[in-house]
């Protein structure tokens, strides 16, 4: 599975991002997610969702402000960013093949998209 990752992009505290993730191969079946790593920092969980949709996780720190959606007929995931803070800026990966918070769950990753909130 190869994913590509966009919709990042310079924004002001406050204000509000889609990101979306684009799957070409088999993905049937997958659960997918985004990570983000800052500069200095660790890659972190974000957000995971099921095959289905049905089935979603937040990190505490996006919990209310972030929501993860997938449309399967159009192999893309999307996060929806509002209230961004400073804090969120980081470089967001989406990755495909598992479910979870451990980024080791996880086989097909995308390159990555460039999210910067200024405050």
């Amino acid at each position: 599975v190869q994913l590509q990752a966009s919709g990042g992009g310079l924004v002001q505290a406050g204000g509000s991002l889609r990101l979306s993730c684009t799957a070409s191969g088999r993905t049937f079946g997958y659960g997918m997610a985004w990570f983000r790593q800052a500069p200095g920092k660790e890659r972190e969980f974000v957000a995971a969702i099921t095959w289905s949709g049905v089935g979603t996780s937040y990190a505490d720190s996006v919990k209310g402000r972030f929501t993860i959606s997938r449309d399967n007929a159009k192999n893309t995931m999307y996060l929806r960013m509002n209230s961004l803070k400073p804090e969120d800026t980081a470089v967001y990966y989406c990755a495909a093949g598992g479910y979870g918070i451990s980024s080791a769950n996880f086989g097909s990753w995308g390159q990555g998209t460039l999210v910067t909130v200024s405050s």
